[in-house]
């Protein structure tokens, strides 16, 4: 299948509401080339500082959190520049209004916030600038190996790693404590917490859950399920594996007995139930510290971090949940300023300041630093949880993938899976019936599927 063949057929929508425009769109002001394959670089050093130097306008399109206090300090360093940052909605709601934008042709940013799992994606649709024409190969070795790996796809580097998210398990001590529960190590002993906490206290859940794609797919990778498979343009699914049902098993029962809060992530109600403690906790990437200081706050001093609960005993099985990059937009106005305001924010200063407030690093000089892993949470009680989160990224099971096509996928996960919370489909059944409804858009986009 040739590149243009798969370019229009990725015109197809990426969620019922969205259709996509998939046209190439050129540059205002350097000479970089998207696309699969690396690109000499065109656009040195020297360039970007004098673009900085020169200043100019930027649209960044980010929700996290720290990076407000980031483009304070930048525009403090390079005062001729603006940046207006937006925040439009969270990850798929985000990607939603980019892909609104890049149909209509206008309103586009600079600069985005793209997690992951999304990114290859959105290169496939020659909407992201191959950030080889800045040279940005020669940073490899400044970055984490799996966030690194993340922002590559077909020899292109489509972003610089913002953050990663190797899962912890965050907890209320004070309610464990209250109900003389254990931090469990295995998911068997979360279930049976899961039972004491919700039967002393009808109002009290161990967890929250109604249903999210990047959720279910952190806790299939930590279970060691490898559902996808891709090979160039060969991709398949099979939620029948073994990871996948081990998951299941455990998820399944909690859903049946009701022991999940029925309520949404990221709504009102949920950072409401996480600072009360009717939510006692949360496995999730390693970057929520921050989230919980500006949203839960009133919960300081009562949460803890813990490794995640395995389903081996004994077992240090991890898995990342998360993670974003910044990109540049293919029709960045001013992609050279972008990319100077991108190695700040994730390669330079901006690094500290983000994890100063709590972010957690994608750079491996930051997960190696001794005062790094030895900072205080107030939030977490004065507890050193950088180091929980340390060896949480050293045991991420390694050989998981993504599918070319995971931000549709992950739009119809409520039609499929999501109903195994409301009705009396299965888990099993409702991941069947993902798979197919995946598999079915892959081939529709010209992919070879198994």
């Amino acid at each position: 299948m040739s590149a243009l063949t798969r370019r229009r057929l990725l015109g197809a929508a990426l969620a019922s509401a969205v259709t996509i425009g998939l046209a190439a769109c050129g540059s205002d002001d350097d000479s970089s080339t998207g696309g699969g394959t690396a690109a000499a670089q065109s656009v040195s050093d020297a360039d970007v500082e004098a673009a900085l130097q020169a200043g100019g306008n930027l649209t960044v399109w980010a929700w996290e959190p720290t990076l407000t206090k980031v483009v304070a300090e930048f525009q403090k360093k390079y005062p001729k520049v603006k940046v207006n940052l937006a925040n439009v909605g969270t990850s798929a709601d985000q990607y939603t209004a980019l892909q609104n934008a890049f149909q209509a042709g206008s309103g586009i940013p600079d600069v985005a916030q793209i997690e992951y799992y999304a990114l290859p994606q959105f290169a496939l649709q020659k909407n992201l600038k191959d950030l080889n024409a800045f040279g940005a190969a020669s940073l490899k070795d400044q970055y984490n190996t799996g966030p690194w790996n993340s922002v590559n796809s077909g020899g292109g580097i489509y972003g610089l790693p913002m953050d990663s998210g190797p899962m912890a398990l965050f907890y209320n001590k004070e309610v464990f404590d209250k109900y003389k529960v254990e931090v469990p190590k295995t998911w068997t002993e979360f279930l049976e917490a899961a039972r004491t906490i919700h039967k002393a206290d009808p109002k009290v859940y161990i967890a929250n859950d109604t249903g999210d794609a990047g959720f279910v797919t952190s806790m299939i990778w930590q279970a060691g399920g490898k559902p996808y498979t891709v090979d160039g343009e060969n991709v398949g699914i099979n939620f029948a594996d073994a990871g996948t049902q081990e998951f299941v098993k455990v998820w399944q029962t909690l859903i049946s007995e009701k022991l999940l809060a029925p309520i949404t992530s990221w709504s009102d109600q949920w950072f409401q139930g996480l600072a009360n403690g009717s939510i006692a906790s949360l496995a999730t990437g390693a970057w929520m510290p921050a989230n919980f200081v500006t949203s839960a706050a009133s919960g300081s001093g009562k949460w803890r971090a813990a490794e995640l609960p395995q389903y081996t005993a004994g077992g240090t099985a991890s898995a990342e949940n998360g993670g974003s990059s910044l990109a540049i937009t293919e029709k960045a106005a001013a992609s050279t300023l972008a990319y100077g305001f991108l190695k700040y924010a994730n390669q330079g200063d901006g690094v500290k300041i983000r994890v100063d407030n709590g972010a957690f690093p994608a750079t491996s000089a930051t997960l190696n630093d001794p005062n790094w892993l030895n900072t205080e949470f107030d939030y977490f009680g004065g507890q050193k949880a950088n180091e929980v989160f340390a060896k949480s990224a050293q045991g991420v099971v390694s050989g998981w993938t993504y599918l070319p096509v995971q931000v549709y996928s992950n739009s119809v996960f409520n039609d499929t899976v999501g109903k195994a919370y409301v009705s009396n489909t299965t888990l099993t059944d409702g991941l069947k019936a993902w798979q197919d409804q995946t598999l079915n858009y892959a081939k529709d986009q010209g992919f070879t599927v198994k």
